[in-house]
């Protein structure tokens, strides 16, 4: 099995250059704006992600909005898959004594739908961010999400993107050599804040 369908099966069972601004999370339906920028400092070093408003609205809202109200600070990377992905953002991975539970908090579990998914072709290439899905659910994502190590075509047009790592992608594969019970993350690696904000054009 190639190292990508296994990825695909296995999902279903810094600083920025130049100048940064930290604007207040916007309200519910205010869009994201272009150049929104998140950096997730964590204990193995920081990494940026630019959020993706133009490919997934909705979805980058919600980040946004987490972020703010620091709903990702100290929750972990609980699952990782060697060559494929890292996942965080479960609110459980706050509380080391829940961890049997990590994977199982933070998702849309049935209707109404907190997310609807906005699906793309846009290629799920190394760097790129989506949003974890409960099995045959593709509308329950949450705060869950997952940034791929690798390139995973087959995971194209089935998980929503809404963002892209921009810097502190060797964060990001360091992260990725935790390691691992099964595919759970042996120690925890905190995100220890994430900072939203938007890098101006000079």
């Amino acid at each position: 099995m190639s190292e990508s369908k296994a990825v695909a099966l296995s999902l279903a069972c810094v600083l920025l250059a130049g100048r940064w601004a930290e604007p207040q999370a916007p309200p519910p339906s205010e869009p994201v704006a272009a150049g929104t920028e998140a950096v997730v400092e964590t204990e193995a070093g920081s990494f940026t992600i630019r959020l993706l408003p133009d490919l997934a609205p909705n979805h980058a809202r919600f980040f946004v909005k987490t972020a703010r109200a620091g709903g990702f600070d100290g929750t972990t990377f609980h699952r990782i898959i060697a060559g494929g992905i890292i996942q965080g953002g479960d609110p459980l991975s706050k509380d080391p004594t829940q961890k049997a539970l990590y994977g199982t908090g933070g998702l849309s579990r049935q209707a109404p739908w907190r997310l609807k998914a906005e699906l793309s072709d846009r290629p799920m290439t190394r760097g790129s961010v989506a949003a974890v899905l409960l099995p045959g659910k593709p509308d329950s994502a949450g705060t869950q999400f997952f940034i791929c190590l690798g390139d995973q075509p087959s995971l194209t047009g089935k998980y929503t993107i809404f963002g892209e790592v921009t810097s502190g992608m060797d964060v990001v594969d360091k992260i990725g050599q935790t390691p691992v019970e099964g595919d759970k993350a042996a120690t925890r690696v905190e995100m220890k804040k994430v900072t939203v904000g938007v890098r101006i054009p000079q």
